[in-house]
């Protein structure tokens, strides 16, 4: 039997949807308003999901103070109020969609799960829109 447990999460931060090899008017064109030379910012929220066995001796798929712990060290404290573009080292070359956004906070968090458990990341970068990477 295996159970899905989750913790929601939340941090802001501003980006800039643009690819460097294009122009201006290509990178307004492909990405809009998001591209915008100045940036814009985001109120994330985060749902991280751990599925597995429940443990027989505590009853817990994983200690969620455990995984409060993971986020707030691995996602929050790292993007929380940063330029994504700018101040996080894996959006130096890759563009900080909210789809390589979760694929990061994913890499981030996976290998602090254990192994024998599934890690599902959904990210909502606005109320409408959102993204679930699970591996």
């Amino acid at each position: 039997m295996k159970v899905k447990v989750s913790r929601k999460a939340h941090f802001n931060a501003a980006h800039r949807l643009f690819r460097a090899d294009w122009d201006d008017a290509a990178n307004k064109e492909v990405f809009g308003k998001c591209s915008n030379p100045l940036y814009h910012g985001h109120n994330y929220e985060l749902i991280v999901s751990v599925t597995g066995p429940i443990d027989p001796r505590t009853g817990f798929v994983m200690d969620m103070k455990v995984l409060k712990d993971l986020i707030r060290t691995h996602v929050e404290d790292a993007l929380d109020h940063k330029n994504l573009n700018q101040e996080v080292p894996e959006f130096k070359d890759l563009n900080p969609t909210a789809e390589n956004i979760a694929v990061v906070i994913w890499n981030r968090l996976r290998p602090h799960i254990d192994q024998g458990s599934d890690l599902e990341v959904q990210l909502f970068e606005t109320p409408r829109n959102f993204v679930t990477y699970s591996g």
